[in-house]
């Protein structure tokens, strides 16, 4: 049977063509109506997962499929110059003062890490930006480093180069004496499918623990089966997720799998952990990515399926896979899992649509509290107004306002990774322990 671009292989159902959104209408904002929001655009009916927006017969296309999140961990030892290094900037991390905290950054080739105040238990360091979360240790009993690599960094490379990235970095701030383990691996699929999404729990046959359902505002937004396993899995409201927290970038991915506003976009995840992937004979990155088809097939034929009850057949084993899993589980990891995005910066910076909507949140609630409706007006008093009441706070800190301002960038530029804020860098910072060390090393020879 000849199978529609986007569809599982295997899959009998026609893939069925919804109209295409007005010109005027930009994915983000039909985003925003498909999962429920907008203003103005009525769905033909109420958003609910319980029915289509247009009421088609089912059919499902898979939009893309791949890895979200993987943890690596690092066997090895912290070299020394980098702990020294990150000593002194976690100290400037946890001081009082604005202008160091703003220097607790550590930069490594194309990146500029926030160092934290704080690491996770067992831990010494924690190093941060939007493509990498990196944990030192410096004990023995833990991985030199354990690393979160970003879901917006896979979408961009992939598991591979990016964790091809991450060996340069890594090779800069410890001896690894072998190659990565795999702590944790979640795989994907997004997917629209236009039949309902609620059913009874026991539709649910699983070797996991606890079956949980969840819903938003009266929308329906998923199922989180095994919480806290060595294996669980997400069936949830994907196009809802990604509009609440802003990932634009998932919009034009969706969209060049053959996503047309207002379908809906689910996601199927599972999440596997060391235990269970050491249980397949699994433990380096090249092994698991070679073996992401069986793992599919175990997590979704024998650890979880989903089924159409049959109350006149108590062996739950051998009731029929319910449509939609069939399409799911059928998925080849060995294709393509659809285009990467284009654009990708390490810096945690805000998008447009946040940070603008927050200024002109600022601006209508001033322009509203003084009775002001003239817009020129409007900016002029703020400015003005935003200006007068933080001059009074630099004067009362003995601050000028251009100091003051200076401190509040310098501390934002360090939390978005766009700033450097010490301009020596590095080697400035190896002169400050070299004489740190001298001045250990005179008062330990004066005896003082």
């Amino acid at each position: 049977m000849e199978h529609k671009p986007g569809q599982a292989p295997g899959n009998p159902v026609a893939d069925q063509q919804h109209p295409e959104p007005a010109p005027s209408t930009s994915p983000a904002r039909s985003a925003q109506r498909a999962a429920g929001g907008g203003d103005g655009v009525a769905l033909d009916t109420q958003p609910s997962n319980t029915v289509s927006n247009n009421c088609n017969p089912e059919y499902f296309k898979a939009l893309r499929w791949g890895v979200d999140s993987l943890y690596l961990s690092y066997p090895g030892e912290l070299l020394p110059q980098v702990n020294e290094r990150l000593t002194v900037l976690k100290q400037r991390a946890q001081s009082a003062d604005l202008l160091e905290q703003s220097q607790a950054q550590y930069p490594i080739g194309d990146h500029l890490f926030e160092v934290k105040s704080m690491a996770p238990r067992g831990f010494a360091f924690l190093l941060e930006d939007n493509a990498f979360r990196i944990q030192l240790s410096r004990s023995t009993k833990l991985p030199a480093a354990y690393v979160k690599i970003s879901s917006a960094y896979l979408a961009h490379v992939g598991p591979e180069k990016a964790a091809g990235a991450l060996q340069a970095l890594i090779e800069a701030m410890i001896t690894p004496r072998e190659a990565p383990n795999v702590s944790r691996i979640d795989c994907f699929v997004d997917f629209v499918w236009s039949g309902g999404m609620e059913w009874d729990r026991e539709a649910w046959v699983t070797r996991g623990n606890g079956i949980d359902a969840y819903s938003e505002g009266g929308v329906f937004t998923g199922w989180v089966v095994g919480r806290g396993g060595i294996i669980s899995a997400r069936l949830y409201y994907k196009l809802l997720q990604a509009v609440k927290i802003g990932s634009d970038y998932l919009l034009s991915l969706w969209e060049a799998g053959g996503w047309k506003p207002p379908e809906q976009v689910w996601r199927l995840e599972f999440q596997l952990r060391r235990e269970i992937l050491v249980q397949h004979g699994l433990t380096k990155l090249d092994a698991v990515l070679g073996n992401l088809n069986g793992l599919w097939s175990y997590a979704t034929t024998e650890w979880l399926k989903l089924t159409l009850p049959n109350p006149d057949d108590q062996t739950r084993s051998r009731w029929p896979i319910h449509p939609l899993w069939g399409y799911l589980s059928a998925i080849d990891w060995e294709t393509n899992g659809g285009p990467l995005a284009r654009r990708f910066t390490p810096a945690r910076i805000p998008g447009d649509d946040k940070l603008f909507s927050m200024a002109l949140s600022v601006l209508v609630s001033y322009m509203a509290r003084e009775g002001i409706e003239d817009s020129l007006e409007g900016y002029k008093g703020l400015i003005t107004a935003l200006y007068d009441h933080h001059n009074a706070i630099a004067k009362h800190l003995g601050l000028s306002f251009e100091d003051y301002l200076d401190q509040k960038l310098a501390i934002k530029g360090k939390l978005f990774n766009t700033l450097r804020n010490d301009p020596k860098g590095l080697d400035g910072l190896d002169e400050e322990i070299g004489a740190r060390k001298a001045e250990a090393y005179r008062k330990a020879r004066d005896g003082s």
